[in-house]
């Protein structure tokens, strides 16, 4: 797997051990405890779209040129949010 997705996961988890412990308080704050699962839910997004644009990239390098833009069209169509 590529360096950089996998430290995406490392900040991930972290992100995640850390809300798990503000959750775990007697009186979490709130506004903070969403603001961090806000910001996991935006990496986890942003990890998504980065592994598939990688594996996408690989089948493109393994398929015909000629299949290629169609391949490229489903992809585009597949990543719109």
């Amino acid at each position: 797997m590529d360096k950089t997705l996998t430290q995406r996961i490392n900040n991930i988890t972290g992100q995640l051990a850390g809300v798990s412990k503000m959750m775990a308080e007697t009186s979490p704050d709130c506004f903070k405890v969403i603001t961090q699962l806000k910001a996991i839910k935006s990496a986890v997004s942003s990890l998504m779209e980065k592994y598939m644009a990688s594996e996408f990239e690989c089948c493109l390098n393994r398929n015909k040129s000629s299949e290629r833009e169609q391949l490229k069209k489903i992809f585009a169509e597949i990543a719109k949010k």
